[in-house]
């Protein structure tokens, strides 16, 4: 039996199909939200942990509002809802403690592969800034792994860590604190990739409404036409009751 990887590995590095695009109005509630204390003074933004989902949440984990969002390191919407919509999640409701934000990775691509197991490779607590700053430099992979020659591409989906030498992972990840050791060892991680794998397939049965990334799921139900941070925060307001 092929390893869970090998499904991904003939799939385009641009898979733009699977990822949503949407525009909203702007939701326009700055009411006050009573905020819980987070442990020894701390902030909830610094409580990161790993789920029994597959997934790394951020802030209270009895939060009264379970944010989770399905997103891909190769789509350009989750890209930009990176930057303008998760800033703003995080300073105005995790931060509160009556809001979660909890990110699973789902799989496009063979190189969306190799950029999941690198932004796992820090742990969890370093998970968010490594995921934040793939996105940020997301079309500098996509244009490193395309200059590729077919047979180069070809030879590097029989591994992540053929796409993510294509991509210049390794060396990206090194600048940030990954040293290109641990790097090789999480890019061999069969346990995670078929961690990774399994949450992309749980969630199409999971939620048959599923279309594509990002998604988003508020206390276990996912959210129709919901890709953006205008149409994600009204119903964020609404499950707080605010």
């Amino acid at each position: 039996m092929k390893p869970a990887y090998v499904l991904l590995a003939t799939a385009a590095i641009f898979a733009s199909a699977a990822c949503n695009a949407e525009k909203g109005t702007s939701a326009n509630s700055n009411a006050p939200i009573e905020a819980v204390a987070a442990p020894n003074g701390g902030d909830w933004t610094k409580t990161v942990v790993e789920t029994p989902e597959g997934g790394v949440l951020m802030g209270n984990p009895n939060a009264d509002v379970k944010v989770v969002e399905y997103g891909s390191l190769t789509c350009p919407h989750c890209a930009e809802f990176a930057e303008k919509g998760a800033p703003q999640l995080i300073d105005k409701y995790v931060k509160t403690g009556r809001v979660s934000f909890e990110f699973r990775n789902f799989l496009r691509d063979g190189l969306d592969m190799s950029m999941s197991l690198v932004a796992r490779c820090g742990g969890p607590e370093r998970f968010f800034p490594l995921s934040e700053a793939m996105f940020k430099d997301q079309r500098e992979f996509f244009e490193r792994a395309q200059a590729a020659t077919p047979e180069q591409q070809q030879a590097a989906a029989a591994s992540p860590a053929g796409f993510a030498q294509l991509a210049g992972l390794q060396q990206w990840a090194a600048q940030r604190g990954v040293p290109s050791a641990k790097s090789n060892a999480c890019l061999a991680d069969q346990a995670t990739m078929d961690k990774l794998v399994q949450v992309s397939s749980d969630v199409t049965s999971q939620f048959p409404g599923f279309s594509g990334t990002p998604s988003f799921v508020i206390n276990g139900k996912l959210l129709e036409q919901t890709s953006n941070w205008e149409k994600l925060e009204p119903q964020i307001r609404e499950a707080l009751g605010s």
